[in-house]
């Protein structure tokens, strides 16, 4: 059955004025631990009952007891407002330290590169902090999903968040195998592409990506072909690396695979450059103490 959570405006207010003088039997006393007038106690009460349409006290000279309707309101208002005091008490808490679930929206790409070397570190520095890392490409919208930040390629991040570089501009590059270079021969011109097998990326939202290439102030966009179609770059990556054909990917993924032989580089002269890594999230005004201590701790070890 669907319940009706609306609650009408001024529904809370008098109720903790309510539960003191419930709880001490008396007007002088409630406004004592209240810290405000006995008159100011009685027209909260008076305006809450008005609110209610019931007479929650019966009051004579000597004593203030419930009445029937009063002891059902305080049965049920006592145990919630302590539950909206203690939520405000956690909600205070974590606004005040670095505590709680730290969820991060990331490519997988980027956990081996930027995350996992710091992942070790933040937990020993902030114990109190759960991250949560959704490895995914696909662009979420970080408060529908509830995300408290995300990380991307700059070119790809709206202009309404506020982004945190973790790495410097870098190239798309491409590799290949010594293998795969070895029997098909090195593209020296991207028109020669046709001939080759192209590892091709799958974007989120449903388009495969063109190879991008600079030649000086010029952006080409090629349209290739090939045996395989991933949805992220590591999968790309590992398929180049078994000689399976050309792939174009970040090089900071590539760095170590080009150091240890395994992959070699084409086109070189014609690579286009990203801005960079960034993280991402919605603003200062909403930062919580958890956000700024993993910025703080992931640009201070990069």
């Amino acid at each position: 059955m669907k319940q009706n959570y609306t609650v009408r405006h001024g529904a809370l207010e008098g109720v903790e004025t309510f539960l003191a003088v419930a709880r001490h039997h008396s007007f002088r006393r409630a406004a004592a631990e209240l810290g405000v007038t006995p008159s100011a106690v009685s027209q909260a009460v008076r305006g809450l009952e008005s609110r209610l349409g019931a007479a929650l006290f019966t009051r004579t000279t000597r004593s203030v007891g419930l009445t029937e309707a009063g002891q059902r309101f305080f049965d049920r208002a006592g145990p919630a407002f302590a539950e909206l005091v203690a939520a405000g008490e956690v909600a205070r808490d974590l606004g005040q330290r670095p505590a709680g679930l730290l969820r991060l929206s990331v490519p997988r790409g980027v956990v081996p590169l930027i995350l996992e070397p710091v992942i070790g570190s933040f937990a020993q520095a902030y114990p109190e902090i759960e991250l949560e890392i959704a490895a995914s490409e696909e662009m979420v919208d970080l408060a529908a999903g509830g995300f408290d930040a995300g990380i991307r390629f700059g070119q790809f991040i709206a202009p309404d968040m506020v982004a945190v570089r973790l790495t410097p501009p870098f190239p798309f590059m491409i590799v290949a195998s010594p293998d795969y270079l070895a029997r098909h021969g090195r593209p020296e011109r991207v028109e020669i592409l046709r001939h080759h097998a192209c590892l091709r990326l799958r974007r989120s939202n449903g388009a495969i990506a063109h190879w991008s290439f600079a030649n000086g102030t010029e952006r080409i966009e090629a349209a290739v072909s090939g045996p395989l179609i991933a949805h992220d770059y590591p999968t790309l990556l590992g398929a180049a690396i078994r000689g399976v054909g050309l792939a174009q990917v970040p090089g900071p993924l590539v760095r170590t695979p080009i150091a240890d032989g395994k992959l070699e580089s084409v086109l070189d002269a014609l690579a286009v450059m990203t801005p960079g890594v960034f993280l991402y999230h919605p603003g200062k005004r909403q930062m919580l103490p958890k956000l700024r201590a993993f910025i703080d701790h992931i640009t201070s070890a990069s």
